[in-house]
């Protein structure tokens, strides 16, 4: 018998895909924000970076704040006021309720309030605005005790250059000696906890674990910023962007955005856009923000969901 060729899937669609199983197959399971989910555990999605940049159609994706988020996880800070200043508030919600717990019986500052404190004093920015030694930190200033600091990002773009057939080409967000830190704060946990880099045939490829993840609202931002960084990454060690490969763990959807859910899968997927890197920047730590410009991107409207905290 001869064997029938299977249809591959596009980029978007195995996202929608995912969507659909944890709707069909997902269990409901309770969870620290106490909202609730649709749970299933173990699946893993694959990106071809040479058939467009894999950023969601089906609905409109705040790349700004992916981009300048992804830049400030590679400055090595954890305070969001670089966030704040440059119009991003993806991360506003965690140091504000810290600040919120820690200062009850006083009269405590909206929400609103807070974040253009954070922006006009320097001073209540680094006593309040700050998560704890998360990403950035952890990616660019691992601590080793009595010993000088990992910077994980440059040290893995050395021995991409230096031994590209290397299994050893990680990085680590998951620190255990420093996750009470970082809960003490109210930060989250780094829920992309590890990637590897694999280089064959001149190109790069990045595989991410990722151990919690908000299919709604967080998975399309770590999809485009993973597949970012890899571009970046790259371009700096002279190679093409291969494939980006996000392996999760507890992969959910929360009860209050299983309407939204529903609302994306009506949707059919469009052409993916294309993203252009200045190819002048050669250092990881020398890109900015007007070094990125997305191409063809004609998505549908967003769907707005609200943040469990």
């Amino acid at each position: 018998m001869k064997s029938k060729m299977t249809k591959k899937i596009g980029a978007e669609q195995q996202y929608l895909n995912l969507l659909e199983d944890i709707l069909k197959n997902g269990k409901f399971k309770d969870d620290r924000t106490k909202t609730g989910t649709k749970s299933l555990f173990g699946r893993q999605l694959r990106y071809d970076l040479s058939e467009g940049f894999p950023l969601l159609t089906t609905k409109k994706v705040f790349l700004k704040g992916i981009i300048y988020e992804l830049l400030w996880f590679l400055r090595g800070e954890s305070n969001i006021k670089y966030l704040v200043d440059n119009g991003v508030h993806i991360w506003d919600e965690w140091p504000y309720k810290y600040y919120k717990q820690k200062n009850k019986g006083k009269k405590i500052l909206t929400q609103e309030e807070y974040v253009e404190k954070v922006k006009k004093d320097k001073k209540f920015a680094k006593k309040w605005a700050d998560l704890g030694p998360v990403y950035g930190v952890q990616w660019r200033h691992w601590k080793r005790q009595g010993k000088k600091e990992v910077d994980q990002i440059k040290t893995v773009i050395e021995d991409i250059k230096k031994t590209p057939f290397s299994r050893r080409l990680i990085v680590t967000a998951w620190n255990p000696g420093e996750i009470d830190d970082i809960v003490k704060r109210e930060g989250l946990p780094p829920c992309h906890t590890l990637f590897q880099f694999y280089v064959n045939d001149g190109k790069l490829s990045v595989q991410l674990y990722q151990r919690s993840a908000d299919s709604f609202l967080g998975v399309p931002f770590n999809i485009a910023s993973y597949a970012l960084l890899l571009m970046m990454i790259a371009q700096v060690t002279n190679l093409k962007p291969g494939e980006f490969i996000h392996t999760f763990g507890d992969v959910h959807i929360y009860s209050n955005h299983i309407k939204q859910v529903k609302e994306q899968l009506k949707r059919k997927p469009k052409k993916l856009p294309r993203i252009k890197i200045n190819p002048k920047v050669k250092d990881i730590s020398k890109f900015r923000f007007e070094d990125f410009i997305l191409e063809d991107y004609d998505p549908y409207p967003p769907i707005k969901a609200p943040v469990a905290v």
